[in-house]
């Protein structure tokens, strides 16, 4: 691909005067870079959808509400908080699947300037009971699943007003259909660029995890760089194949298939917001099914989606792929994970109408930090992409110093997106933010077109006899194997190395495969010391946390090395 052609269009999307033109701003002692002509807060956002009135907006099932229908039970719901005592910089937090009060919650609080705390659809009542005691929200939106867990700690729900949706409303709550009887108007507020919009848990994988404070300002900002991503792609790959661009063209309205949990910015802040922005529809799933995916792709002529890679994987490798049409499909990835480059390339190949895509971020950005899809994409299937203009970018050794271009080194990013800190949580956001420096927590090193390369989690790493051995280089590895449908890398600790590699593999049905051949074929794409010493076949798939990342220290504590082969 020519990447001067990137590089020139970049530089004119951004310039003085352009759509995605530049600007720096002070905010809590540190010079960010930030969008010029961004919304100052998401209400301002979902205000400006209501000019697409009667286009279909959420699609659940059989049910379908228009964006003018949207719009009516959004006020609704924010009229029904203000008048039960809920202000600005209260808090209320939304448990259940994703069905479509999920997104109208959402944009009643950002709307009045409430924060909206996603409560993660998995927890168990331990953990729901610690977020509510962390977070203190004034309201609890739940299903029947949320509140018998809820219910089962009734010291957290002291003092909180409970709203049941889609259940038989327990003694004290109120049912939703109360809640949206009167729409009423929507109470005039102007939220600050910084105030909190929503509360969004950290995965917490060790421990409890922490609410990350995600702003007006960095949501927002997080849209447009999605948005310049897009129209970066498509300006540079038209000018680097000499095709024309007509201006009179009408836009394309997406159809989005949301396959993750809506309290993760890969669905929220990424998924819904890109298709709302543009007017177009979100097709909920009740739960992740590739089967189900490929009949609702086929049904509602999707043509966007973005999950977990698994998901992708998945779906390009049903056994029923070809009995559906998926020819309105033109973007196909995922983010939350790295796409393996087999994956990009199987996309590519797979489904020709559409293009692979990704973005890696952390809830911590509000969502993507880099972005990456199409020829560019395909050309550097092992890439994540540059990092979005509102971001600067650089890899630091263990004392926090910039190193070398192309040398590895822990991320560190900077810009409007980084959330504001974890609530209640001080020493973390200390240790997590530097003079406005986010520390990911992921190594990476970057070339000299910017592309970065994300080589693993700074944690996630296996120090064998002194030597690094990257996980996620070791799973890509084993993934090039056609039998491997998931394999999850970790470290095990070893008397005379310190840590061995270890591998939990799930294969194809009706895929067979012996330790000897897989160790056989990993030592074609790796050296010696990172092939897996222990590997476990697991006859269920592996297990995950609702966001679709593996669960490494489940798996650990799970399986015995007496066990493995």
């Amino acid at each position: 691909m020519h990447y001067s052609e990137l590089k020139a269009c970049w530089a004119e999307l951004t310039s003085a005067g352009a759509p995605f033109e530049l600007t720096e701003i002070e905010l809590r002692g540190a010079r960010l870079r930030a969008y010029k002509n961004a919304p100052r807060n998401i209400r301002d956002f979902w205000l400006s959808t209501s000019a697409f009135g009667d286009r279909e907006y959420l699609i659940y099932a059989d049910e379908r509400l228009t964006y003018a229908q949207a719009h009516d039970r959004v006020r609704a719901v924010a009229a029904y908080l203000w008048r039960i005592g809920v202000r600005p910089g209260d808090r209320v937090a939304v448990a259940m699947r994703n069905y479509p009060e999920w997104m109208l919650i959402y944009w009643a609080c950002v709307s009045i300037g409430v924060a909206c705390v996603g409560m993660n659809a998995w927890w168990v009542p331990e953990e729901m009971e610690y977020a509510l005691n962390d977070s203190k929200p004034k309201v609890l939106f739940c299903d029947a699943e949320r509140w018998e867990r809820a219910a089962a700690r009734p010291d957290a729900l002291a003092g909180v007003h409970v709203v049941s949706v889609r259940m038989p409303t327990p003694k004290g709550a109120v049912a939703w259909e109360t809640v949206i009887a009167e729409p009423g108007p929507l109470p005039d507020v102007s939220p600050d660029p910084d105030d909190d919009a929503c509360i969004f848990y950290t995965s917490g994988t060790t421990g409890f995890p922490k609410g990350a404070q995600l702003t007006h300002r960095g949501c927002v900002s997080n849209l447009f760089n999605m948005v310049f991503s897009s129209q970066l792609t498509a300006l540079a790959t038209a000018r680097a194949t000499g095709t024309e661009i007509d201006p009179n063209a009408a836009p394309l309205v997406p159809r989005g298939l949301i396959t993750t949990p809506l309290f993760h910015v890969t669905a929220n802040n990424c998924g819904a917001y890109l298709v709302t922005a543009a007017g177009g529809a979100l097709v909920l799933m009740y739960r992740w099914d590739a089967g189900e995916a490929l009949r609702l792709i086929e049904q509602e002529k999707i043509t966007n989606m973005s999950g977990v890679p698994v998901m992708s994987r998945e779906l390009i490798s049903h056994p029923d792929l070809v009995k559906y049409d998926t020819s309105s499909l033109i973007s196909l990835g995922g983010g939350g994970a790295q796409l393996q480059p087999d994956l990009v390339r199987k996309i590519d190949q797979t489904v020709t109408t559409a293009r692979p895509q990704t973005g890696y971020g952390m809830t911590e950005t509000c969502g993507i930090i880099t972005a990456v899809s199409g020829d560019f994409f395909v050309d550097r299937p092992d890439s994540a992409g540059p990092a979005m203009p509102t971001f600067e970018v650089k890899c630091v050794d263990e004392t926090g110093a910039a190193v070398g271009p192309g040398q590895i080194g822990e991320l560190w990013v900077k810009g409007a997106c980084v959330i504001k800190g974890y609530i209640n949580r001080p020493e973390a956001t200390a240790e997590s933010i530097t003079d406005g420096w986010l520390h990911t927590g992921d190594i990476a090193r970057i070339d000299e077109d910017g592309f970065i390369y994300i080589v693993d989690r700074k944690k996630d790493m296996v120090l064998r006899g002194g030597e690094n051995v990257f996980c996620a280089e070791v799973e890509a590895a084993v993934h090039h194997h056609p039998a491997v449908a998931e394999c999850c890398v970790f470290g095990v600790p070893d008397d005379r190395l310190g840590e061995e590699v270890a591998a939990a593999v799930h294969l194809h049905a009706g895929q067979t495969l012996t330790p000897e051949a897989l160790r056989a074929h990993c030592a074609q794409h790796l050296a010696k010391h990172k092939t897996p010493r222990y590997l476990w076949f697991l006859d269920e798939a592996i297990p995950r946390n609702a966001n679709g990342k593996f669960l490494k220290r489940e798996l650990r504590q799970k399986l015995d090395l007496k066990t493995a082969v």
